[in-house]
């Protein structure tokens, strides 16, 4: 009898680069266009402070976060802009390369 290996499920991914904010999120740097974090409205200086009900106090909570995340299912992000405002985008991860 041969081993089988089962192919591990996709990684998704949200298309930014962030780094930490000093604990209150993760602050957003780069922003791919196209891409998932583009087409939910994202840009660069704004901050993640919650993705799909999980709070984002660095740039790690946000990687373990999105690594729990299904590649084309939704996700509501919370983020605070650069002017300052809460708002909460739906963002649709896609796969890692």
């Amino acid at each position: 009898m041969g081993a089988r290996s089962v192919p591990s499920p996709p990684r998704a991914a949200l298309g930014i680069e962030a780094v930490d904010d000093d604990g209150r999120g993760a602050r957003v740097t780069a922003v791919e266009v196209p891409g998932p974090g583009s087409a939910a409205g994202l840009a660069r200086g704004d901050v993640l402070l919650a993705f799909g009900g999980t709070r984002v106090a660095s740039a790690a909570d946000l990687s373990r976060a999105v690594a729990r995340a299904r590649p084309g299912r939704a996700v509501t992000v919370t983020v605070r802009g650069r002017d300052g405002r809460r708002r909460w985008l739906t963002l649709t991860p896609d796969i890692a390369p």
